[in-house]
């Protein structure tokens, strides 16, 4: 399975993406969680290839993608999400589906709601736009803080030891989970200038909450197949967040696993037969592509 690794200006700034699979097929737009990149989809995206075309962009600031200063590029969800849409425009990308991940969540449902024409599925794994999503402490922050601009109580989200936390918590055998994986992290955290710039993103947090009726609104009047795959035992975006979908979405199919935040590091092939199989029930392939 070839696995191009590419980039394209947008805006004037180079964005990284990954993608692979046949151009003809539906494409899978993958959308990442933080602190990560599309290095959280290296696994997945060559277990979905061979039937669909995935593109997985680095965000700005993140990844291999540039990372200008944050006294010189507005870090917003909005801002991020107008690069991203710029980088599908440019590849000619008309109708999608999207996969996203904790921050690929209010990226992907802005996406959603600007195009809904343009949205042929979603899947969401521990990608909440639910306030019953998250959990108690978490909502009292972000509904208790309008700004948010506490570098010392944001601060603690951009330590090793909150990263690791993030990929360990909830999982029943941590074994199962590489330290690469946070220790990678990490290190793109720590590049001179990132601490701003996830400081940024972190403080815009609660605008995604007051777009939440809007997101809720878009799932209801648009009934776009949707599929939540869930770490159940997440304890950031927690597994409520994934059964109040179907409030929206009767139709919504939702399976909670027994592990964590970043689920794919456990649960690759469940996770893979679940979106495989959802969407070959939604999605009309291209004839001559695997079952």
């Amino acid at each position: 399975m070839d696995i191009h690794y590419r980039y394209a200006t947008v805006q004037g700034h180079q964005v990284f993406y990954r993608e692979a699979g046949p151009a003809e097929a539906p494409t899978i737009v993958l959308l990442h969680g933080f602190p990560s990149s599309s290095h959280m989809y290296r696994y997945l995206i060559p277990a979905l290839a061979d039937r669909y075309h995935i593109v997985a962009p680095d965000y700005l600031g993140s990844g291999a993608s540039d990372a200008p200063p944050a006294d010189e590029f507005t870090y917003t969800f909005e801002s991020i999400t107008d690069i991203t849409e710029g980088l599908l425009a440019g590849l000619g990308l008309t109708h999608y589906a999207l996969y996203m991940q904790d921050f690929g969540a209010p990226v992907g449902f802005r996406l959603a709601s600007r195009h809904p024409e343009q949205i042929t599925a979603i899947v969401t794994q521990n990608g909440n736009a639910y306030n019953d999503g998250l959990n108690p402490g978490l909502r009292a922050v972000l509904e208790g803080q309008a700004d948010m601009r506490d570098d010392s109580a944001l601060r603690q989200n951009l330590t090793l030891a909150f990263t690791k936390g993030m990929y360990l918590r909830g999982v029943p055998d941590p074994t199962l989970v590489s330290p690469d994986t946070w220790l990678r992290d990490q290190t793109l955290l720590e590049r001179p200038g990132s601490d701003k710039i996830a400081l940024a993103l972190l403080a815009d947090y609660p605008t995604n909450l007051t777009l939440y009726p809007a997101f809720q609104d878009y799932l209801r009047t648009s009934q776009v197949p949707l599929l939540a795959v869930w770490g159940g035992n997440d304890d950031i975006f927690i597994a409520d967040g994934a059964r109040a979908f179907a409030r929206d979405q009767p139709e919504a199919e939702i399976h909670l696993l027994d592990t964590g935040h970043f689920a794919l590091e456990t649960h690759l092939d469940a996770i893979a037969g679940y979106v495989r199989g959802f969407l070959g029930r939604v999605l009309t392939p291209q004839p001559g592509l695997s079952d």
